[in-house]
């Protein structure tokens, strides 16, 4: 058996994806500098979002293929939430 388990692994990936997606877009819409503590933690962690903004469509595209191009897939869902979050922090400056 692996590391995480194959049923829970499309969940696991789609929820990456949503917790990136409020991460970047709370970051672009408030101003994280303005209370301490959610400047602090913001801090700490942007370089792992970072990974992940790029790890996770690649990975989501990767079982997309593999599972036959399932519309039904969430990963389908996650490189779509990934790639509007990417679209949104490239067009909103």
């Amino acid at each position: 058996m692996g590391l995480i388990n194959r049923a829970k692994q499309p969940r696991i990936v789609f929820i990456l994806s949503i917790l990136t997606s409020i991460f970047w877009c709370l970051g672009q819409l408030i101003n994280v500098y303005y209370f301490t503590i959610i400047g602090v933690v913001f801090e700490i962690l942007w370089f792992p979002m970072i990974a992940l903004l790029i790890i996770l469509p690649i990975l989501s595209l990767i079982f997309f293929v593999k599972e036959n191009l399932n519309l039904k897939s969430p990963y389908f869902y996650s490189f779509l939430i990934i790639l509007s979050t990417i679209l949104f922090m490239l067009l909103k400056n």
